[in-house]
């Protein structure tokens, strides 16, 4: 009867297959597989492995293939029956070059008994890659085969390491497992390698210490539906003694949808970049390599394999794994401070040591840490205020230009002292909403965006043009004197960039009179013979509000804020790329009445967020909270794709800047639907978390942030649309 309900089970599992309600892996975030296994019992070591170093840097060394250094899948993959579509593993490792020549497991992925084809039952197959190729394309080809060949047991993935190749195995459609051999990389030379492998439906891309990524197309898509249900991942072996993995392992993620190389490529040190590594193996300095900032703390506190103590170690700790205890090198002799007798004092040992740790850390690294914001200044303005820009002139010192609202009052340039900001000059704008300022050679200059005409020109108001006007520092008179006037409509922002040492302007018009949002932006560019601007490029936009510059290695961007074509607010924002001397489009992005973007980089990796304002479509009611959404540029795929989306309330405007080693953003919330008088929130970035809420500050209908520094301190200040005031905070570090 059991046997009858064990096929019935089975049948019933096939059939649910064969409808499709397996369910695939989605949305996972990165998983450090060897963290996973080394920390889950801190008390002591997993059996089967130790900790060595070499070079100054620390790996796990298999001693057997013990089964607490394999663990079912799906407490890391849980809710889902499929594996990934598409993924990527990160691994840093270490080879000798005296390994045995015999293949070595990485990692294995094994399906369960059950499945188990019987080895009989397999048929080696031949990938058909060289065919239709012409000889140069077989001569390249003789670095990277590809072969499909069904590998003794069970396994569903897995990668293995030999002197000179790379083996990839992977389970395909027709049951069989499938092997890419990537040949001549020579990782057993003895020195430490980090490697991405990215799996595509259509390709499998090897980058090893972050040059060039070594692609294989094969014949056929990748199988969409490896069932890892009941399956087991084992790292370093097979589950078996034969082909344990003889070198040393450092990290090992498994980074689930994308392809990981941006991660942490370009790196100062490519072959140690890391994206994850187990705590444990962080722990020693590292000879050779630039100042580590565990370095100072490892003076202090070392662990591992015992070592000398002399006069020049005296009062350092030694932490001692194997024997269990600490101990305090007194200039010619360890003495034992504590000893962990039983796994309760040993657990707690462990934490006292990982504290002294922390404590060394943080008292020998200097780099700052945000701990609270201090209202530093309130300064009531002429009118209410859009924008802001800061700004330094050199010989005269910092300024923030303020772009008013009211056209009687104008405009006004503050300068920064002791105190804080005061008024230094006013300027005659006209419904200024944006300021910009930039540099030609030692020429500083500021350009205004006017929304509305003065009287003097009431002939350009009615072809619904206004003027808005740049401004050139005088060192003789140190004030801004009017320098050129350009033709504009209802301008909402300009964005100042230099591509091949020529200047360039561009100017977001957001409408032609009151109702035509459908119009063209200008790119204008400097004429260094007529000493002007002059219009270079023109783009057609749809209620434009921003425009954010940025390079990417040698390419140049240029995103637009589209906020409305006439009838919604639901319209594509555009990302164009320079080529050929224009601008042409590159990508285009859905976007919610789109105000501002912001570019920022985190490492090597490049992002752009959006601020949306608000849904409207048709005569229905606007949504004032809706999401601002973080995007993240994919190299490999060549676009900027979805990474993080957070609730704003009519967000107006983005904000980032770092903080030693810390990286924020602050975001403009300026209307909830219901009232101007709401937080505008801080966020703090938290690795695979993305941006997390830290700091709630109080603003009324905020209109822009910009940060600062000045004489080593930190500064973010805050304009309203709906008041007439600025808020300067100063920013409090530990």
């Amino acid at each position: 009867m059991s046997t009858l309900m064990f096929w019935l089970l089975l049948l019933l599992r096939a059939t649910d297959a064969v409808t499709g309600t397996w369910r695939q892996c989605k949305d996972v975030l990165p998983l450090d597989l060897l963290s996973f296994i080394l920390e889950r019992d801190t008390s002591r070591l997993v059996p089967g492995v130790r900790i060595k170093e070499a070079d100054g840097v620390r790996g796990v060394q298999f001693v057997s293939p013990d089964v607490s250094m394999s663990f079912p899948l799906s407490q890391l993959l849980v809710n889902c029956d499929l594996f990934p579509k598409e993924f990527s593993i990160v691994l840093t490792l270490k080879v000798s070059r005296t390994a045995a020549k015999r293949n070595e497991h990485v990692f294995s992925l094994l399906a369960p008994k059950y499945l188990n084809k019987s080895k009989h039952e397999e048929k080696e197959a031949v990938s058909d890659t060289n065919e239709g190729k012409s000889s140069t394309e077989k001569k390249q080809q003789m670095e990277i085969q590809v072969k499909r060949n069904p590998e003794p047991g069970d396994v569903l993935l897995g990668l293995k390491i030999s002197p000179k190749r790379l083996h990839f195995l992977m389970k395909g459609g027709s049951e069989a497992v499938e092997q890419w051999v990537f040949r001549g990389i020579g990782l057993a030379d003895n020195q430490w390698h980090t490697l991405v492998l990215a799996v595509g439906e259509h390709h499998v891309r090897l980058t090893v210490d972050c040059n060039s990524p070594i692609e294989i197309v094969p014949s056929r898509p990748f199988s969409s539906d490896l069932n890892i249900q009941g399956s087991r991942f084992h790292i370093g072996s097979r589950g078996r003694w034969k082909g344990l993995f003889s070198g040393l392992l450092r990290q090992l993620v498994l980074v689930p949808g994308s392809d990981a190389t941006h991660q942490i490529c370009p790196s100062s040190d490519s072959k140690l970049a890391a994206l994850s590594v187990p705590p444990l193996l962080l722990d020693l300095p590292i000879i050779g390599r630039q100042r580590d900032v565990t370095s100072d703390a490892e003076k202090r506190v070392s662990v591992g394999l015992e070592r000398t103590c002399t006069e020049l170690q005296q009062g350092q700790l030694w932490f001692s794994q194997e024997k269990k205890a600490l101990y305090l090198c007194d200039g010619s002799a360890w003495i034992t401070l504590l000893e962990g007798k039983n796994t309760s004092t040993w657990k707690y040992l462990y934490y006292v040591y990982r504290i002294i740790k922390l404590f060394f850390f943080f008292v020998n690294v200097d780099h700052k840490r945000l701990d609270y914001l201090l209202e530093k200044q309130v300064l009531t303005t002429s009118s209410e205020t859009h924008d802001i820009e800061v700004f330094q002139i050199p010989g005269i010192g910092l300024m923030a230009a303020m772009a008013h609202r009211s056209p009687s009052s104008g405009s006004a340039v503050y300068l920064w002292t002791s105190s804080g900001f005061r008024l230094y000059q006013n300027i005659s704008t006209h419904g200024a909403l944006a300021w910009r300022h930039f540099n030609l050679g030692k020429k500083t200059f500021l350009v205004v965006s006017n929304s509305e005409t003065g009287s003097e020109k009431q002939s350009s108001k009615d072809s619904g043009a206004d003027n808005s006007v740049i401004y050139k520092w005088s060192k003789k008179r140190k004030r801004f004197v009017s320098f050129q006037t350009l033709q504009t409509f209802c301008a909402r922002d300009w964005e100042a960039f230099n591509i091949n040492h020529n200047t360039y302007l561009a100017v977001a018009n957001h409408r032609w009179g009151n109702n035509n949002h459908t119009i063209e932006s200008v790119i204008y560019k400097w004429n260094k013979s007529t000493k002007a601007f002059e219009i270079y490029q023109t783009i057609p936009t749809s209620g434009a509000y921003d425009w954010e510059f940025f390079s990417v290695g040698p390419y140049h961007f240029l995103v637009v804020a589209n906020a409305f074509d006439g009838v919604t607010t639901s319209v594509d924002s555009v990302i164009y790329v320079w080529i050929d001397g224009r601008f042409q489009v590159f990508q285009k992005i859905k976007t919610f009445c789109a105000t501002d973007w912001e570019m920022f980089q985190i490492g090597g990796r490049v992002f752009l967020v959006v601020a949306n304002g608000h849904r409207l479509s048709g005569t229905g009611p606007s949504q004032y909270t809706i999401n601002s959404t973080i995007y993240e540029l994919d190299i490999g795929g060549q676009m900027f794709v979805r990474f993080q989306d957070i609730v704003t309330y009519s967000a107006v405007d983005w904000e980032f800047f770092s903080l030693g080693e810390e990286h924020f953003l602050v975001v403009a919330n300026s209307f909830n639907g219901e009232s101007y008088s709401l937080n505008s929130i801080l966020y703090r970035w938290q690795g695979y978390e993305g941006f997390v809420p830290v700091h709630w500050l109080p603003t009324i209908g905020c209109s822009d942030w910009e940060y600062f520094t000045y004489q080593g301190e930190s500064y973010l200040i805050y304009s309203s649309a709906k008041t007439p005031l600025f808020k300067v905070f100063k920013l409090k570090t530990y």
